[in-house]
């Protein structure tokens, strides 16, 4: 094992340093030639290593925003002892507000934040010390929740498979998304732990690659047998016969079963759909936006011109001036999906009546667990 496989085994996506009051994240932006901790002091440094991709998924990203909630609030009463709670309270929607500018499309994000804020405002009114100690105990149940949920999603996942199946995944909704299993990746870490044998084709992602920098790395350093593909070849391996199925993460799922995922997994999906290969969409139920009716109301980040033009390259790729479309992200047709595996179940269309069940077995679950 070469030098940075053997760091990536050692370091978490993403950790609490709290007596350093920092978060410690891999940064994703360096690999596959470097693996490297970096220490995130301030709400800046963490709000700009959201946006720069340093940290990036789904869960992830919701696990960072738990911990920079806790370490604002720590940071202000550090500072300013004999801060009011409603002096906090501004604060701490100042913080949130901010914090959520990092990633419009990343509905994790915003259901982190708006968990923290809740819970802080359930306790605001007691001393100090108890209100940092509820928050850094919620910021580390939310890590601690994802693996659970994704270890969920891995053995929904698994039933929709058999032995040996290939499978294709667009982008990187594996342990480097998420706290460690992932999601897209989940039922592939698990088929491996138990002898499944899959193989795996990973889309190389342009245009920022996550898929050959990020999948093709961390599955292949895990001993699965990975081929990495570029993004026009999956039409290629389907005609084949070498796919079975497509697992894909995504940053949002709206309540009629659109969902946003990194740009080109609506190619893959109507790909899929000609070579008559189901795909399903790994989300843990944070992912999922009643409110949101359609993917039409996803809003989609768009993103500099250079990561197509200039990234990636010694030299310039494109003319000098030539105009540059690069969405983050692009929405998936329900009617493309053959599932959503979420950690209480699998929904089939009709969505919408399937995320009410699944929503009604969450409550009934955590009633009893409380």
């Amino acid at each position: 094992m070469n030098e940075t496989a053997k760091a990536f085994t050692e370091i978490e996506t993403v950790a609490l340093d709290d007596a350093d009051s920092a978060i410690v994240i891999c940064d994703q932006t360096r690999l596959p030639a470097e693996c490297t901790a970096v220490s995130l002091h301030t709400q800046k440094e963490i709000h700009d290593a959201i946006y720069r991709l340093m940290v990036r998924g789904a869960p992830a990203i919701g696990i960072t925003a738990g911990m920079a909630y806790y370490l604002a609030a720590k940071e202000h009463l550090t500072n300013a002892p004999d801060l009011s709670a409603a002096a906090l309270t501004d604060l701490l929607v100042k913080d949130k507000t901010y914090m959520a500018s990092a990633r419009p499309t990343a509905v994790n994000l915003f259901w982190a934040l708006d968990r923290m804020e809740r819970v802080y405002l359930s306790v605001k009114e007691r001393p100090h010390a108890e209100i940092l100690s509820v928050l850094r105990a919620e910021c580390e149940e939310i890590k601690a929740e994802d693996i659970r949920v994704c270890r969920a999603i891995g053995e929904y996942g698994l039933t929709l498979v058999k032995p040996r199946d290939g499978i294709l995944t667009h982008c990187n909704a594996g342990r480097l998304a998420a706290a460690k299993y992932g999601t897209a990746t989940a039922p592939i870490y698990l088929g491996e732990e138990r002898g499944y044998h899959f193989h795996v084709y990973a889309d190389e992602t342009r245009p920022l690659l996550q898929g050959a920098r990020l999948t093709a790395y961390e599955l292949y350093h895990a001993g699965v047998d990975v081929t990495l593909i570029c993004d026009n070849m999956s039409a290629s391996v389907m005609k084949q016969g070498l796919v079975q199925a497509v697992f894909v993460g995504c940053d949002r799922v709206a309540a009629n079963g659109d969902t946003a995922n990194k740009i080109g997994t609506s190619v893959v999906a109507c790909v899929a759909k000609e070579y008559g290969v189901p795909i399903y969409v790994c989300a843990p139920t944070a992912t999922i936006d009643m409110t949101c009716s359609s993917g039409a109301e996803i809003p989609i980040e768009q993103r500099r011109p250079e990561e197509v033009t200039d990234m990636w390259y010694q030299t310039k790729m494109a003319p000098d001036g030539v105009k540059v479309y690069n969405p983050a992200f692009d929405v998936t047709d329900h009617s493309l999906i053959a599932g959503i595996v979420t950690e209480y179940g699998i929904a089939r269309p009709p969505y919408r009546e399937a995320f009410q069940a699944i929503f009604a077995e969450k409550e009934q679950k955590q009633k009893e667990k409380h």
